[in-house]
């Protein structure tokens, strides 16, 4: 099942990139794999995958003993501060940093661990009450704060779209947060270089690679439906 929902996802992310002009090689798929077993995430690596998301700070640290240590493992759900000292050295990347607070405490455990941390702002860019995430005005200011922290680096922005019907839907949330990156960059920030869009999940990817996305997280595309009574 995961090969054959893999050569689909992947035709599907390499037809977005020739419509967009863009080169496969831009576009980083992470395998979401929360809820799943080990047994589905080696089906994955077998299939040549290496990159993968987890939610839950437990389930990284779980699967990260059990598994080949050349894997990239990404944090991509909420974090909470407390959770941060189990990532260090252990995460590639963290796409859900939405607070100054939580700033400081991957800056706090990084230096500890003598390491530096890459990381990604959450943007709730289409300003949802459910959603985490920062408040498109918010994420200069942060970003001007944060940039002086030695064991932290911000490396881009992430965003979760709103779940809906059309994908085209999306697409100005998507227009909002590469904007959005330009007008970092174009700042120029000491220590910030916003070159990560971490954008699209399995019911939008094709509309987020087409606005310029460089990471895609897809979970249900590869692995299928989730069983959350597991």
């Amino acid at each position: 099942m995961v090969q054959n929902n893999l050569e689909i996802v992947e035709q599907k992310i390499q037809a977005a990139c020739q419509r967009a002009g863009r080169d496969r090689s831009e576009v980083t798929l992470i395998a979401v794999s929360k809820t799943k077993p080990v047994s589905m995430i080696r089906e994955a690596m077998d299939c040549g995958l290496h990159v993968f998301g987890e939610n839950k700070v437990q389930e990284l640290c779980d699967k990260y003993e059990e598994l080949p240590k050349d894997l990239q493992w990404h944090m991509i759900g909420h974090l909470q501060r407390n959770k941060v000292k189990y990532l260090i050295g252990k995460t590639a990347l963290i796409h859900s940093v939405d607070s100054l607070r939580l700033a400081q405490a991957v800056q706090e455990e990084a230096a500890k661990k003598g390491a530096v941390m890459d990381i990604l702002l959450e943007v709730n860019a289409a300003e949802e009450e459910s959603k985490f995430g920062l408040a498109v005005e918010e994420v200069l200011p942060l970003v001007r704060q944060i940039a002086p922290f030695p064991n932290l680096r911000v490396k881009g922005l992430m965003t979760v779209a709103p779940f809906v019907q059309d994908p085209e839907e999306n697409r100005k949330y998507f227009r909002t947060l590469k904007q959005l990156a330009v007008d970092i960059n174009d700042k120029n920030i000491d220590n910030v270089h916003v070159n990560i869009l971490s954008m699209g999940m399995t019911n939008d990817y094709e509309v987020a690679i087409e606005e310029g996305a460089t990471m895609v997280r897809i979970g249900t595309g590869i692995f299928g439906e989730r069983d959350y009574q597991v």
